[in-house]
C-alpha cells in the first residue's frame, strides 16, 4: 500500500470516534433512514451556497466549497461562510463557474507546508467562447495566494455547456481531469487531437504524465488518457488504485465506466441514450474497439458527484460506490463484484433536491452538496 492510501486508510478508521463526537448540525434532515444494511441520520450543516458544486475537507475540520457562481466559501462546523478573495476571472455562462476542486494528495504532512495546495477547475473567458481550465492555490487568512494557472483546454468555444469538470489523483501521484465534449460538435470526443471528450493525466504541475497513452502518436495530445466521453462529472479512485466516473448520457443512457489509459469510451458512435429533439436512438448499442459501460443508470439519472465508501463507520458498504443525482435528486449505492454492479440501492430520493458532489470525508462521515440556488452543506452518518 502506497504512503498516501496508508494516510487516508490510518485517517478514515480514527474516524470513527469522531463521527460519533462532531458538533450538531443547524438542521436534522432525517433522524433515522432505514436502508438495506443500515441506518442513517442526515444532517444539513450549511445554507446560502449559490449551485454548489465541489466540497473537501481541511485539516482543521473545515469545508471549501467551489460554487458556480465564481465563489470559493470556506465554511465552518457552525455553518459560518466565510467567501475567499483571489480568484481568477470566472466565466458563469450557461454551465460554466467555479467547478470541481481537491486538495493535494500530501496537503497538511508537512510543517512548510510545501504540498499545502489546493487545485480548482473553472471555465476560463477567451477568443471564441470558454476553456475548462486547472489552476492551483495556496490557502492565506480569507484569500487565496500564489495563484498558478496549470493547464487550459486547447481551443475555446461555445455552446456554454459540457465543462466536465471532477479531479481525482492517482496512486502514483498524478491527477485525473474530465473535459466534456463543449455540447455542440459530439464528434470531439473521438479526436485525440482535442481535448473535449476526454480525461486527461496530468503531474501535479500541470504537465502531461510521461507514461500517458498516446505520447508517441503525433497527432494526438499528450495529455489524454482516456477519449468519447460525452460529459464526465463524478469521478473517484477506490483504494486499489482503479479510476471510475459517472458520466451524461442525452437523455437517458448515463454511464459508469472504470477508466482505463487508452481506452474510447464510446461517444457518440456508441451511447444508450437518445436526441434531445426526436428521442430517437443516437449511435450503436455497442462497437468493436470501444469499451461498454460497466453500468448504464436508469432512467433520466443525470450523474454527479461519485465516491467510494472507505469509513469502517459505514463497514457494510465499504467498497461501495455512492453516485449521485441532478435531475433524479436520488443518492445511489452500487455494490461492485470484481468490475460488475451487483446491487443498486437507493438511499435518498429527493430528500435534499438535486445532488452535486459526493465526498467521503476524511472524518469518516459522508458529505453531499446540493445543486440549487440556495444550496446546502449535508452530512451523512450512522444513526444511533
Amino acid at each position: 500500500m502506497d504512503s498516501t492510501r496508508k494516510r487516508r486508510t490510518t485517517t478514515l478508521v480514527l474516524g470513527l470516534a469522531l463521527v460519533a463526537g462532531l458538533a450538531q448540525a443547524q438542521e436534522v434532515i432525517d433522524e433515522r433512514l432505514t436502508t438495506d444494511h443500515l441506518d442513517l441520520r442526515l444532517e444539513r450543516l450549511a445554507a446560502g451556497l449559490e449551485h454548489p458544486w465541489a466540497v473537501a475537507r481541511l485539516p482543521d475540520g473545515d469545508f471549501l466549497i467551489s460554487e458556480r457562481a465564481g465563489r470559493l466559501a470556506r465554511v465552518e462546523e457552525s455553518g459560518t461562510i466565510t467567501h475567499l478573495n483571489g480568484l481568477p476571472e470566472v466565466s458563469t455562462h450557461g454551465q460554466g463557474g467555479l467547478l470541481d476542486l481537491v486538495l493535494h494528495p500530501r496537503y497538511g504532512d508537512s510543517q512548510d507546508g510545501e504540498h499545502d495546495w489546493v487545485y480548482f477547475t473553472w471555465s476560463q473567458p477567451g477568443p471564441g467562447g470558454t476553456a475548462t481550465t486547472l489552476s492551483r492555490a495556496r490557502l492565506e487568512g480569507e484569500a487565496l495566494v500564489d495563484v498558478e494557472q496549470l493547464f487550459v483546454q486547447d481551443r475555446f468555444s461555445d455552446p456554454g455547456r459540457h465543462y466536465g469538470s471532477r479531479l481525482a489523483w492517482l496512486p502514483d501521484g498524478t491527477l485525473l481531469m474530465s473535459i466534456g465534449d463543449r455540447g455542440r460538435e459530439p464528434p470531439r470526443a473521438q479526436d485525440k487531437g482535442d481535448h473535449a471528450g476526454s480525461v486527461l493525466r496530468l503531474t501535479a504541475t500541470g504537465e502531461p504524465a510521461a507514461d500517458n497513452p498516446f505520447v508517441d502518436e503525433p497527432d494526438a495530445h499528450d495529455e489524454i488518457y482516456t477519449i468519447g466521453n460525452r460529459n464526465i462529472q463524478g469521478m473517484t479512485v477506490r483504494a486499489n488504485g482503479e479510476a471510475w466516473a459517472s458520466e451524461h448520457g442525452p437523455r437517458t443512457g448515463d454511464e459508469l465506466n472504470r477508466l482505463e489509459g487508452g481506452v474510447n469510451y464510446g461517444w457518440p458512435e456508441v451511447t444508450l441514450g437518445r436526441d434531445y429533439a426526436t428521442n430517437q436512438p443516437i449511435g450503436a448499442d455497442s462497437l468493436p474497439g470501444m469499451r461498454d459501460p460497466v453500468h448504464v443508470f436508469e432512467g433520466r439519472f443525470a450523474p454527479s458527484g461519485l465516491a467510494e465508501v472507505e469509513s469502517e463507520a459505514f463497514a457494510p458498504w465499504r467498497g461501495d460506490l455512492l453516485a449521485g443525482g441532478l435531475r433524479s435528486e436520488t443518492l445511489l449505492r452500487l455494490r461492485l463484484d470484481g468490475h460488475d454492479v451487483v446491487e443498486r440501492e437507493v438511499i435518498l430520493d429527493g430528500h435534499i433536491g438535486r445532488i452535486r458532489d459526493v465526498h467521503q470525508g476524511s472524518d469518516g462521515a459522508l458529505y453531499l452538496l446540493s445543486d440549487e440556488s440556495d444550496g446546502g452543506l449535508y452530512r451523512l452518518t450512522p444513526a444511533d
